[in-house]
């Protein structure tokens, strides 16, 4: 019992939040912005994310019938695998975002345009969408006879494999250079896109100046850390793969996301305040 009202608030607040964001980006013109519109976007998958897998462990939490189709595994773990990397892309691409605002003020406009915002969140959603459809079939094409029991809260690659009878390392090598391909290519540019900004901002001279360039940038931080530092662990080692580390990246992280931004963002908490002194 008091896991299921656990997992249920924790996924009220995710789509509540998430949802929430969406709709201040579409009614406030000033947040119609690129760095508003990759963060709709993230929230998107943040949406999808969870309600890939939450429903599905809140059924299982009150029911005593924890089964779940073939059909229903390959759907789970297809659009988890899809939308999980296309959040490890999005956020390459919102530090790319902050990178080109805070190092080359001048010409944001020209390097983010609309054309090019589409473009790097196409490219985001497409990435994650074509992995995940070289992944999966290639999963459910090995024969199972171990066991039907999968121990994990929800169709995940690395435990899924583990029941299978054929030798399964070709499989998990794919997976791994894969994942480490786009975890740490995605990574990597985040990480050479906040060495630049945080370089520019110690050459601010206003102080004023210097924590506005801070503010903006520490939401999106705490979001990469926390997200990175749970796939890495999680796809690195596919065979120890944990199922606390699972639930940190598919439950807690879509639901402190939205949290994380607004907090942080005075446009966001602006529009908050007007809406409500307008009822």
């Amino acid at each position: 019992g008091i896991c299921f009202c656990v997992f249920l608030i924790m996924y009220l607040m995710t789509l509540l939040g998430n949802v929430l964001l969406i709709i201040l980006v579409r009614i406030n013109s000033k947040l119609q912005t690129p760095m508003y519109f990759f963060l709709s976007n993230l929230s998107m998958i943040d949406i999808c994310f969870s309600s890939t897998i939450v429903p599905k462990i809140l059924i299982n939490t009150l029911s005593k019938d924890r089964s779940i189709s073939l059909v229903g595994c390959a759907l789970q773990m297809y659009f988890h695998m899809a939308l999980g990397a296309s959040e490890c892309i999005l956020l390459a691409v919102m530090a790319y975002d902050r990178f080109a605002a805070i190092c080359r003020p001048l010409h944001y406009q020209t390097i983010i345009n609309k054309k090019m915002c589409i473009l790097l969140a196409s490219i985001s959603w497409g990435v994650g969408f074509i992995t995940a459809s070289v992944h999966v079939p290639l999963t459910f094409q090995l024969p199972f006879c171990k066991s039907h029991h999968v121990n994990h809260f929800f169709c995940e690659m690395p435990p899924f494999l583990r029941l299978s009878c054929k030798d399964t390392r070709p499989n998990e090598i794919a997976i791994t250079v894969t994942a480490q391909f786009i975890t740490l290519c995605s990574f990597f540019l985040t990480l050479i896109s906040y060495i630049h900004i945080i370089s520019n901002v110690f050459k601010i001279r206003s102080s004023q100046g210097r924590e506005k360039a801070f503010s903006t940038c520490a939401s999106h931080l705490t979001v990469v850390s926390m997200f990175y530092g749970t796939i890495i662990f999680m796809y690195m080692k596919p065979r120890t793969a944990d199922k606390t580390v699972s639930i940190i990246y598919t439950v807690v992280t879509p639901m402190i996301n939205p949290i994380i931004y607004s907090i942080r963002n005075k446009d966001v908490k602006d529009t908050i305040k007007m809406k409500l002194s307008s009822l």
